[in-house]
């Protein structure tokens, strides 16, 4: 079996080698299953995040949940804890600034932050993902340590995790470490499917 690092190099390698034409395409399919979800129409609270590195592109969800009165926030390192992260009101045309892996950020004081508990729905960016809804990240562990209290309190109904992939980035089986968070649901181009045994 390969390691997650193994694993996270190949499935990087993999998304990489997409066109930006054929990232936009299937990132447009993708985003075509979120909006028809009941837990896109559902929310009224939705984090996204800005995408790099090949990642699925959330941005036509973001249009959507804005036309529908919906209220979007991003993800803002905290730089207090080293693998934590706030949440931000985002507004159209606001301006952003890149953390330091580059990735943009509002920029904003810290009286905007959002607590992960009052979010209904967080598309979460991954690098593979199994079908029991185990999710493999860049390995600096944010979303697991932000969302720590899903796991841990298993009566806490939101927020709702939606992991957004390519359909390739599904293996076999990723074996959890103590700390993961498992994933509501998983999209791809082939459509929304919740993990088995849910």
């Amino acid at each position: 079996m390969p390691t997650r690092d193994e694993l996270r190099r190949r499935l990087r390698s993999e998304r990489a080698a997409l066109s930006a034409d054929e990232q936009a395409r299937r990132s447009a399919e993708i985003a075509r299953h979120v909006i028809r979800s009941a837990l896109f129409n559902r929310a009224t609270h939705v984090a996204v995040y800005i995408p790099c590195r090949g990642e699925v592109d959330p941005l036509p969800v973001a249009a959507a949940a804005r036309a529908r009165g919906k209220r979007l926030y991003l993800p803002v390192l905290d730089p207090a804890h080293p693998h934590r992260l706030w949440f931000l009101p985002w507004h159209a045309r606001e301006r952003l600034q890149p953390n330091r892996y580059g990735i943009p950020e509002p920029v904003a004081p810290r009286g905007r932050r959002v607590s992960p508990r009052h979010l209904d729905l967080v598309l979460a960016p991954l690098v593979g993902f199994d079908r029991h809804g185990n999710r493999l990240g860049m390995g600096g562990g944010y979303y697991d340590t932000t969302f720590a209290f899903l796991a841990q309190r298993r009566h806490w109904q939101k927020p709702r995790l939606l992991g957004m992939a390519y359909a390739f980035q599904e293996v076999d089986d990723l074996t959890p470490e103590p700390w993961d968070v498992p994933l509501t649901a998983i999209a791809t181009e082939s459509g929304i499917f919740r993990p088995r045994g849910e």
